[in-house]
């Protein structure tokens, strides 16, 4: 990640450097490919005039859980954005893992188990399963993607069907019927929604943001400091040119959607306990805000750019714009066209910029 007190003096340098008419289209290049930043915050601070609430300790707490329960997914997605490809199984891949993973970790004295004559599994299998289940997903999405050069829009949106598809009759199993799976282990949900951490204003802050931190600290490593990191970047920016320079370009595909598959099975393990009550529908449109999150942050379809940092600051920005809406009392189906709207905005600045430095 660039050092921002170095690119600021940068653009210091080279504004002073600028004649008058050069100077004017430097400030309107900024204010356009900053649009979507400037809005959020004349947003925000509306939304704070209209209920101050938004800025008590409660808030805050309440947005950092969702940033550590949406960060993940958002990191794993952000790959395949970078190899100019997206991911729309995602969301359906954590509905599956999320159903997984609440089925073998019910309650053994639960009424309606969904395994009736099993007890209790260890937690740290369940997770690897539900990791190993996303991964494998990732795996067809990247061999595709790879193998016969399918655009990952067409690739994924058949997995996302497939995947779908499955969990349906997942929730058929066992007498089930369709039924929400609930009565979930208490060592489950402590695992996940207890806290080791002192309160903060009085407000308990769940372990699962620990964990999103490890994932954190894990795909920051991956993306700055190892070889795959490198070479994906290398083959978003041009697979031709990677290829020639030595990259296994068919293994780095395959890699980077395999461990976004990785990223939305932990998802999925803990959106289950997060959520209590899991249903067919869990994990719908989880991709949508992931999308727009990288995007947001940075991380350009035109392939081979993106950072961590950026991702992070998409996933933190597109959480307070919801937060704000549920301030605001917007109605839920609203919402949904502001998603698409911000996605849609996002990407045509995203694209302008591009257009601009070619």
């Amino acid at each position: 990640m660039k050092n921002p007190v170095n690119a600021l003096k940068q653009t210091s340098a080279r504004y002073k450097t600028l004649d008058a008419k050069d100077r004017k289209k430097f400030w309107i290049d900024g204010l356009l490919n900053n649009a979507i930043y400037i809005i959020l915050v004349v947003f925000l601070i509306y939304t704070y005039m209209k209920n101050k609430n938004i800025a008590s300790v409660s808030s805050a707490v309440n947005l950092l859980t969702l940033v550590a329960a949406n960060l993940p997914m958002a990191l794993g997605i952000g790959g395949c954005i970078v190899l100019t490809g997206t991911d729309l199984s995602a969301g359906r891949v954590v509905g599956l893992t999320g159903a997984i993973s609440a089925s073998l970790l019910q309650a053994a004295t639960y009424i309606n188990k969904f395994y009736a004559d099993m007890g209790e599994m260890p937690i740290i299998l369940v997770i690897l399963l539900a990791m190993a289940i996303g991964g494998i997903v990732g795996l067809v999405n990247g061999f595709f993607v790879a193998k016969f050069e399918l655009h990952p829009f067409i690739v994924t949106l058949a997995t996302q069907l497939i995947v779908y598809g499955t969990c349906l009759l997942y929730y058929m199993l066992n007498g089930n019927n369709g039924q929400p799976i609930s009565g979930l282990s208490d060592k489950y949900t402590n695992f996940v929604k207890g806290t080791i951490l002192p309160k903060f204003g009085g407000q308990s802050i769940p372990n699962y943001v620990i964990y999103a931190l490890i994932v954190l600290a894990i795909m920051w490593f991956i993306w700055n400091k190892t070889p795959f990191g490198k070479n994906m970047f290398a083959v978003g920016s041009n697979p031709e040119a990677a290829k020639v320079s030595g990259v296994n370009v068919f293994m780095t595909t395959v890699m980077v959607h395999t461990l976004a598959g990785i990223t939305y099975g932990y998802t999925g393990f803990i959106d289950a306990a997060r959520i209590a009550s899991n249903t067919p529908n869990s994990g719908q449109n989880y991709e949508s805000d992931a999308i727009a999150a990288c995007v947001i942050g940075g991380v350009s379809f035109v392939g081979g750019t993106g950072t961590i940092g950026g991702v992070v600051l998409g996933v933190v920005l597109l959480r307070i714009i919801f937060v704000c809406l549920n301030y605001l009392a917007i109605d839920q189906n609203l919402q949904y066209i502001i998603k698409g709207a911000i996605i849609l905005l996002a990407c045509s600045i995203d694209m302008r910029k591009y257009l601009t430095k070619k």
